[in-house]
């Protein structure tokens, strides 16, 4: 991660898309890669529109290219959205999305 100051704690208004975890614990300046992952998959523009004001966009970049627990729909309409080609993004390889479907076939 860049050394760009982030802030301590997650806004009030988007701890509910931290539902498995107490919100108040997650530190988006020691855990950004989670915090990007969770709020650009799970949430809504809000959630968006925060990740993109708080993050340097080469950190929201290298986590959408390496965390793969983004949705197949969320990672490409992200990796679209910041010019990523899909062969980038890990959660987008083929030998991932097979792995995946054997797991959870939905």
């Amino acid at each position: 991660m860049s050394g760009t100051s982030l802030p301590t704690h997650i806004p009030q208004e988007l701890t509910k898309y931290f539902w498995d975890v107490k919100p108040e614990t997650v530190n988006p300046a020691t855990h950004p890669y989670f915090v990007i992952n969770r709020l650009l998959d799970k949430g809504g523009l809000d959630a968006a529109r925060w990740v993109v004001r708080t993050f340097p966009k080469d950190d929201i970049i290298q986590t959408i290219k390496t965390v793969r627990d983004f949705s197949p729909r969320s990672a490409r309409f992200w990796a679209h959205y910041f010019g990523i080609p899909d062969e980038e993004v890990a959660c987008l390889q083929a030998s991932y999305l097979t792995m995946r479907r054997a797991h959870w076939p939905f």
